[in-house]
Formats: structure tokens, sequence, C-alpha cells
């Protein structure tokens, strides 16, 4: 499991039947250089960002934990959805010893639900 900053949404024209209920979100992977050079919510990572999908409601700029490969797609079995990384948590706050606190978002910005 890595962490990572989400970037945007993915908008499927004609999205594969197994892919409802959530979202396609575009995340930009963070290193532990990213989040130990001051606030993770300016945190943007200088990784390729990836497509992972997203049921719990991230919003962008959400700081997220996410797997990637096989894993990915094991919450799903037997329905197999097509996935190749999935967003597991939203993270909240993230104390690293030594470092500021880092935040997921901004303070007021509410969290998006799937519909």
């Amino acid at each position: 499991m890595r962490l990572g900053r989400t970037i945007g949404t993915v908008t499927l024209v004609e999205p594969h039947p197994t892919m409802r209920g959530g979202a396609l979100r575009l995340v930009v992977p963070l290193s532990a250089a990213d989040l130990s050079v001051g606030d993770a919510v300016d945190a943007t990572g200088q990784a390729e960002p990836l497509i992972a999908w997203d049921d719990l409601g991230s919003g962008d700029g959400q700081l997220v934990a996410f797997s990637e490969g096989g894993e990915a797609a094991q919450p799903f079995r037997p329905l197999d959805k097509p996935v190749d990384a999935y967003i597991a948590a939203i993270i909240d706050r993230l104390d690293l010893p030594g470092l500021p606190k880092h935040t997921s978002a901004p303070a007021g910005q509410p969290r998006r639900r799937p519909t």
C-alpha cells in the first residue's frame, strides 16, 4: 500500500457494467521525501499519476492510501472489476516523527460521496 494525492477524476463515456457505484480518480503517488518537505496538502509528488478505483468518495487534493496490481482487485472477488489500483483509505491526518502534522484536505472542504 502506498500514499498518494488525488488530483482529478476520470470520466468514462460508456463504463464497463461492473464499474458502477464508484469513481475513477487520478492519483499522484507520494514518496517519503514528498511527505518530509512540509505540509502534505501542498505536496504534489513527482511520480507519474495513475488511475485508481474509488468507492470511498475522496475529493480533489486529498491524501489517500492505495493498492496496486493483483491486490487492487482482491476486494471485488468474485465480480472481477477491471481495476489495477484501488483507493483503500482516505487519510485525515498523518503524523510523522520530527515533522509537521499533515492533513488531507484544507479545513472546511467536504468529502464527496459517489452518487
